[in-house]
């Protein structure tokens, strides 16, 4: 209620995934389930995945593994820092194998994971590899059930939104959403803000992965380009490199609703939204869900962009 009084509305409300409750939460934990669950039914004893230094999916995946017995292999992008923090600080308490490379090259970081594979399986393990962000069919399956649970939230409450917005990068969560409010006939549009990525690619990855959730579901449904709705108007100079509205708006969040939102994927996402009320774009008798995909252990990782302010 704070923030959109400050705001002038629309009525905001949050989605809190950023307490699902593994490892400071988040909506990968929503993913991980359903891919856990495959890896334990193939008999897989290590379970390896790609991200950033800071990825909140490489420390939910690590996690997991973890409470299910398994090892974790983590390759992440960019450079060793001269202190572990956030994140990467996580990774390594969780005892994961964490493997930096110098390319934030998608394709090249699955390069090592399969080659490591190969050594793997040679030694008689058996891996499990999960691809950026558990951006699979399988895990975007778990935000078709989440968006089912926003809407049985939003009924029980006698609530009409009119648009869900959240961060997006790998896809799997706007998929699995636009999925939801789909197939339901909702009538709540969907909008990613693209926390890196170009909105060309950040769309490709949402059609590409709804396409695949519904031949996995065996829906009759087809989605259409012009419905999935990506901005990257709120990414700045690039991925993991926050931009002043995106700090502004971590602050605003924190002093209107104590709510705290990160510097890398919902602080754009939540600048997004802000200036997105500013112009107009959303009426003071509308209401907005913004999904919180979690993510603040990156806080600490970038304490020096947010000490001043």
């Amino acid at each position: 209620p704070s923030l959109s009084a400050y705001l002038g509305g629309p009525r905001i409300m949050f989605k809190r995934d950023d307490i699902t409750g593994l490892a400071f939460g988040g909506n990968k934990v929503r993913k991980i389930e359903y891919l856990m669950g495959e890896a334990i039914d193939r008999g897989c004893d290590v379970v390896m995945t790609v991200g950033a230094a800071q990825s909140n999916h490489a420390r939910v995946t690590a996690a997991a593994a973890r409470r299910l017995g398994l090892d974790a292999i983590v390759v992440l992008h960019g450079e060793e820092p001269v202190q572990r923090q956030g994140n990467l600080l996580l990774d390594a308490i969780f005892g994961a194998d964490i493997r930096i490379v110098n390319t934030d090259d998608e394709f090249v970081l699955m390069g090592v994971v399969e080659d490591m594979a190969r050594d793997l399986r040679r030694q008689g393990r058996s891996p499990y590899i999960i691809p950026l962000g558990g951006a699979t069919a399988l895990g975007t399956a778990g935000f078709v059930n989440a968006g089912l649970e926003l809407l049985e939230q939003l009924n029980n409450r006698g609530i009409r939104a009119d648009a869900i917005l959240h961060a997006s990068s790998s896809g799997g969560t706007q998929a699995g959403l636009y999925t939801a409010m789909k197939v339901t006939q909702s009538g709540i549009q969907v909008i990613g803000v693209s926390a890196g990525p170009s909105r060309h690619v950040v769309t490709s990855r949402v059609l590409r992965l709804t396409e695949e959730l519904i031949t996995l579901l065996g829906l009759d449904w087809r989605p259409h380009p012009d419905d999935i709705v990506v901005t990257d108007e709120y990414v700045g100079e690039r991925y993991g490199h926050p931009t002043p509205a995106c700090l502004d708006a971590v602050r605003l969040a924190a002093r209107t609703e104590g709510i705290l939102l990160d510097p890398v994927y919902t602080g754009k996402a939540m600048a997004g939204l802000i200036d997105m009320v500013r112009r107009g774009q959303f009426a003071p008798d509308q209401a907005v869900v913004f999904w919180h995909t979690g993510g603040q252990p990156a806080l600490f990782a970038y304490a020096g962009w947010l000490a001043e302010g």
